[in-house]
């Protein structure tokens, strides 16, 4: 390993360099664009402060941006003798700058660096789920408008329960989706502080304006407290996967209803040949392993929340290593939750409905409730039209029928079966989209002007 960014320069026993950097090195390449970012601002605060001349600044800007279009471009990666992204950084501009490249580094401890990267990556990530949550949102949207008035059942114990309708089903999955986003825009609130001069978590005896290193590099604000910076540590990394367990929840249930619909003995849903595997013994089988995995990995995603909780929910305030430990997991659920959309939403569009099955499985005595409010309506107090319609069921009477039209025109209240409300949900998902495309451009003017480069 080439020598680190910190200690004497004396040498670290191999082993223990192994085993300090773990797997830091596959993380930090996604790291490496937003530390070269985060250096840009940082070098203003360091001219401003007089630590810099202008000429050092706009020479470094200059090898910053080479940087940057080599780490784009592939070009540029963290190697297997450096220690992560920052001490990759820091080798390139000393071997290209000499000892301008080492100026860098004042100021600011590879605490506040790694935060600092790790935040604005993190902004990007965020903004990406997050339409990624709306386009999956929409992809439902459309299905239900293309069934809307197909009635199915409703279940609750996975037992047919009362009338429903496909449309209905997917508002209601497109809803609590788009209802996330609040979670993901309060882990994006925690990410959007700047915490540039906090250093190793008390600052630096130096005159920086961190306020306006903070704004330079797009932030909200600045984190107050220099050690305000450190105490969130971890805490972070825990909210936003807890932000993603969210979105994976709700994933993984509409993934057990179409496994559970689209089984012979339901067929309300139809998977198509490309979404279903088959069977290494059973010629006849189609499985709905792509429905299964998606349910599965929500049991991932909680797992890699309980694990940056356990590594941040251990430690007293200040910097400890440990922290290292709650890059990975979160890294690793923006991945897994983006595939999981990216799946749903290229799935709806191809599933299969079988609006005769759907009927079929919505009479009978699914209809109880709608006969004990065919008397409620004659007059007959709830409770006894109740007890009536029991007792003739237990004697094996059977329930009037219903026409799908009836079955819908009898739930015509905001988000019944009949009016699943699915333009004013598409009307979320448009403000929504808004709001993160206006969040994005911000994003990105802030590197062209850093930069010189319109970002990813």
């Amino acid at each position: 390993m080439k020598r680190s960014l910190w200690g004497d320069g004396s040498g670290l026993d191999s082993g223990v360099a192994a085993y300090t950097t773990g797997d830091d090195r596959r993380w930090d390449q996604r790291l490496l664009r937003w530390d070269i970012i985060a250096t840009s601002g940082h070098i203003g605060g360091l001219t401003e402060a007089g630590l810099l001349t202008t000429e050092e600044h706009a020479t470094l800007t200059g090898e910053l941006g080479r940087a940057l279009d080599a780490a784009d471009s592939g070009l540029f990666r963290v190697a297997e003798d450096d220690e992560d992204a920052h001490s990759a950084l820091e080798h390139r501009l000393v071997d290209h700058l000499g000892e301008l490249g080492e100026k860098v580094h004042t100021g600011r401890s590879r605490n506040d660096q790694v935060m600092a990267a790790l935040r604005l990556y993190l902004k990007s990530a965020l903004l990406e789920i997050e339409a990624a949550v709306i386009t999956t949102a929409r992809s439902l949207i459309a299905f239900g408008n293309s069934h809307q008035r197909v009635v199915m059942p409703g279940f609750t114990h996975i037992r047919r329960a009362m009338p429903s309708s496909v449309g209905l089903w997917a508002a209601g999955y497109a809803e609590v989706l788009l209802d996330n986003l609040g979670l993901l825009d309060a882990a994006y609130d925690l990410a959007d502080r700047g915490p540039l001069g906090s250093a190793a978590g008390y600052g630096a005896p130096l005159p920086l304006n961190r306020r306006a290193v903070s704004d330079t590099l797009g932030f909200a604000s600045p984190q107050l407290a220099v050690t305000a910076a450190q105490l969130s540590r971890g805490k972070l990394e825990a909210t936003v996967l807890s932000a993603l367990w969210a979105v994976a929840r709700d994933l993984a249930a509409l993934a057990w209803d179409v496994v559970l619909f689209s089984a012979d003995e339901y067929g309300y849903f139809i998977l198509p040949t490309e979404l279903a595997t088959g069977s290494s013994i059973m010629p006849q089988k189609r499985n709905p392993d792509v429905f299964e995995l998606t349910r599965g990995r929500a049991g991932v995603i909680a797992g890699l929340a309980t694990q940056a909780m356990a590594v941040a929910g251990s430690l007293p305030g200040g910097y400890h290593r440990d922290l290292q430990l709650t890059k990975g997991p979160m890294m690793e659920g923006i991945d897994t939750v983006n595939a999981m959309l990216a799946m749903i939403a290229g799935a709806m569009p191809r599933l299969g409905v079988d609006a005769g099955r759907c009927a079929a499985g919505a009479g009978g005595d699914l209809l109880a409730t709608d006969e004990v409010y065919r008397r409620v309506r004659e007059g007959v107090p709830f409770r006894a039209a109740y007890r009536q319609v029991a007792a003739e069921i237990k004697a094996g009477g059977e329930i009037p029928a219903l026409d799908a039209e009836a079955i819908l025109d009898a739930r015509r209240h905001l988000g019944g079966a009949g009016a699943p409300a699915l333009d004013l949900i598409e009307a979320i998902a448009e403000r929504a989209n808004e709001r993160i495309t206006d969040r994005a451009d911000n994003l990105n003017d802030v590197i062209a002007r850093l930069m010189g480069t319109g970002g990813p």
